[in-house]
C-alpha cells in the first residue's frame, strides 16, 4: 500500500516541457540529486519515499516542482503512480543494491523507454547489471567520491585524477608538472577561493595535466619494521616476561659458571647449553657454588623448553589470525588512519592500499561494509569507537599523516576530528559531513582541517545521467566540483556546424577533446575553428551550470531541415601537447 501526498505544483492533466523525473531514496544524495534537479535542470520531480522518512521529506518537498509518493518500495503501484509511464528518467539511489535492481526490472517492464540511473556499490554486480540492463547507467556515489577524500587527505602526493578509455587526467599546481603536460587551467587563486576554468590558461596555479605530478610519481615511504616489537605483541606480556625471566637464569648460570670454573666464556657457555638442554651430572664433589648454580640450570631447563614451545605454537597462532583478520601487530608511521568502514570507507581503503600508503581503519561493527575489504588487503582493523582517544591510539593516530573520517553521523565525525587533533597540533583531517554551511565553518576554524560531503561529489553525476549525458567523473577543487563529462552534438543543436572554440565559456565550460565517431580517433585540444559534426562527442569540463548549459546546446532539434554536416575531408590534427 501507498499514499499519494502532493507539496508544490501538479501537473496533473497540464502539458508541460520540464524535464519529468522519478527518484526513489531517502537519504542524503537523494535529497542533494532532486535539489541538482530541481535548481539546475528545472525538473518536475516525483520521490517514492518509505513513510517512515518523514522528515527527509520534509526537507525534500520544500523544494519547488516535486511531489512525494510514500511507499514501502517502488513497486509497480507506486512507480505508476509516481507517473512512471509520462517520465524522462528514473533514478533509483536507495542504499540496497538487489533492491536497486529489482526495481529497475519492475521499471523496464512498466516503460520499457524509460531511462533509469542506478546506485550500485558492488563491483561485480555493475557489470551483470549493464548487461541485463543494457542502455542503463550504473554509477557508484562512493566511487565518484572516493578521489576528492584521498586528495584531501595526501594532498599532492595523490593529485585527484579522472581515468578516461584512453587516458588519466590528473589535477596539480602548475609548477609541478611539464608545461607540454598542461591540457587546461582548472582554477586561479589556489584551492581555498578559486576561480574556476579562467579565460587566460597562463594564470591558473591549478592546471590539468595528462601526466601527474612528480611528488606522485614517488613511492609513499613505508613503515619501519621492528620486528622486536612485532614479535612481542605477538607472543603477549605474559609469555614475554617468563621467557625473559628464565632467559635472564640461563645467562645469569652461564656467567657463575665461569667464574667458578675459571674457563673462557665460550666454554662455559658450552657447559650451560648441554645442562640446560641436557640436565646435569650429579657430582657430589663439586664445590657448593657449583652445585646451586647446576641446580639453577636443571630448574631453568624444565621450564625453559615447554615455555619455547607454547611461545611458537601461540606466536603462529596469532601470526595466522592477525594474517587472516589483519589485526595490528606493530607500531605505525606515516600511515592514514580511515574511521568508518562503510561503502566510501570500503573504496577509501583500496584506493590508499593503491597508493602502497600504510592504512589502519577504526570501525565500530564487524559486520560492515568495509570489514570483509580490509581483510582482503590485510588491513588492520581496530573495533572501537573512533571518538575514544584510546582507540586513536591504538592506531597510532599521533603518528599517522592524515586521519579520514568516514561515518554517516556528522557530529559523530566532528568530535573524532577534533578529539584526533588534540592528540597532535598539525595533523591533517578529512571529514565527511553532509552540512554545507557546517563544514565551511569547520574549514575556517580549524586548521589541517578539510571536508567533503559524499552527496554533494556524486549528485551532479548521478543529474547529468538522468538526462542522459555520460559524466565521466569529478574533480574536487576545494569545496566546488568540475565535471568531466561526454555529450554527444546533437542534430539541429545549436553547436552544430559551429567552431569548437564555441563550446568553451570562461568560468563555466572547457572543451578538452572531441571524439570523431571515426573509429577511435579523438582530437585533444582541437583547434579553435573546427565546425563541429552531429558525429562528434564532446568531451568537457565544466561547473555544474556550465553542464547545464552545454547540454541546452547539444540538445537535438526538432526542425528537421537542417544539413547533415560531416567531415570526411581531412581533419586537422590536434595540437602537440596533447597528444
Amino acid at each position: 500500500m501507498f499514499q499519494h501526498l502532493t507539496w508544490g505544483p501538479t501537473l496533473d492533466g497540464v502539458e508541460s516541457d520540464q524535464p519529468r523525473f522519478v527518484v526513489c531514496g531517502h537519504d542524503t544524495l537523494t535529497y542533494r540529486l532532486v535539489e541538482h534537479l530541481v535548481e539546475r535542470y528545472n525538473g518536475d520531480v516525483t520521490v517514492i519515499l518509505p513513510p517512515d522518512a518523514l522528515g527527509q521529506s520534509k526537507g525534500i518537498a520544500a523544494l519547488p516542482g516535486v511531489r512525494i509518493v510514500e511507499a514501502e518500495r517502488p513497486t509497480a503501484a507506486a512507480l505508476t503512480e509516481a507517473g512512471l509511464a509520462g517520465a524522462d528518467a528514473l533514478a533509483l539511489v536507495e542504499q540496497n543494491d538487489g533492491g536497486n535492481v529489482d526495481a529497475a526490472l519492475v521499471a523496464r517492464e512498466l516503460n520499457p523507454s524509460i531511462r533509469i540511473v542506478l546506485r550500485i556499490f558492488s563491483r561485480g554486480l555493475t557489470e551483470g547489471v549493464r548487461r541485463l540492463l543494457p542502455g542503463c547507467a550504473v554509477l557508484s556515489s562512493s566511487a565518484l567520491a572516493t578521489p576528492a577524500f584521498v586528495a584531501a587527505a595526501l594532498g599532492e602526493t595523490a593529485p585527484a585524477y579522472v581515468r578516461l578509455p584512453d587516458r588519466t587526467l590528473f589535477e596539480a599546481r602548475r609548477e609541478d608538472v611539464d608545461e607540454h603536460d598542461i591540457l587546461c587551467g582548472l582554477a586561479s587563486n589556489g584551492r581555498e577561493d578559486p576561480d574556476l576554468l579562467p579565460s587566460d590558461d597562463a594564470a591558473a596555479d591549478l592546471v590539468l595535466a595528462v601526466n601527474p605530478p612528480a611528488a606522485a610519481r614517488i613511492a609513499a615511504p613505508r613503515r619501519p619494521r621492528r620486528p622486536l616489537r612485532a614479535l612481542y605483541r605477538l607472543v603477549g606480556r605474559r609469555l614475554s616476561i617468563a621467557f625473559g625471566v628464565v632467559t635472564g637464569l640461563v645467562v645469569a648460570s652461564a656467567v657463575a659458571l665461569a667464574l667458578i670454573k675459571d674457563v673462557s666464556v665460550a666454554q662455559a657457555a658450552y657447559l650451560t647449553i648441554l645442562n640446560t638442554v641436557g640436565g646435569a651430572n650429579a657430582d657430589l664433589g663439586a664445590p657448593a657454588a657449583e652445585k646451586v648454580v647446576q641446580t639453577v640450570l636443571t630448574l631453568a631447563s624444565i621450564a625453559l623448553l615447554p615455555l619455547l614451545t607454547a611461545i611458537v605454537v601461540d606466536s603462529m597462532a596469532k601470526a595466522r589470525l592477525a594474517i587472516t583478520t589483519g589485526v595490528l601487530t606493530g607500531p605505525l608511521a606515516d600511515h592514514v588512519v580511515v574511521v568508518g568502514l562503510g561503502d566510501v570507507g570500503a573504496r577509501v581503503i583500496r584506493a590508499l592500499h593503491s597508493f602502497d600508503i600504510d592504512v589502519v581503519a577504526i570501525e565500530r561493527s564487524p559486520d560492515a561494509r568495509g570489514v570483509s575489504v580490509a581483510r582482503e588487503l590485510r588491513v588492520p582493523v581496530i573495533f572501537g569507537d573512533g571518538a575514544h582517544s584510546e582507540t586513536l591510539r591504538a592506531a597510532w593516530v599521533p603518528q599517522c599523516r592524515a586521519l579520514i573520517v568516514l561515518t554517516t553521523d556528522d557530529v559523530a565525525n566532528l568530535e573524532t576530528a577534533l578529539v584526533g587533533q588534540t592528540m597532535r597540533d598539525d595533523l591533517r583531517v578529512v571529514v565527511r559531513l553532509f552540512d554545507g554551511d557546517m563544514a565551511d565553518r569547520v574549514e575556517r576554524t580549524f586548521p589541517n582541517t578539510a571536508s567533503r560531503s559524499v552527496s554533494h561529489l556524486a549528485a551532479p553525476a548521478f543529474a547529468a545521467a538522468m538526462l542522459g549525458r555520460e559524466v565521466i567523473g569529478t574533480i574536487p577543487v576545494g569545496r566546488r566540483l568540475l565535471l568531466v563529462a561526454e555529450l554527444s552534438v546533437g542534430a539541429g543543436s545549436r553547436l552544430e556546424a559551429r567552431p569548437a572554440g564555441e563550446v568553451s565559456t570562461p568560468g563555466q565550460a572547457r572543451l578538452l577533446a572531441v571524439r570523431t565517431g571515426r573509429g577511435t580517433q579523438t582530437l585533444w585540444s582541437p583547434p579553435y575553428g573546427r565546425a563541429l559534426a552531429r558525429t562528434d562527442r564532446l568531451v568537457v569540463l565544466a561547473t555544474r551550470t556550465g553542464l547545464a548549459d552545454l547540454l541546452a546546446r547539444t540538445e537535438p532539434s526538432t526542425d528537421h531541415h537542417v544539413p547533415l554536416l560531416t567531415h570526411d575531408a581531412p581533419l586537422p590534427r590536434p595540437r602537440h601537447r596533447a597528444e
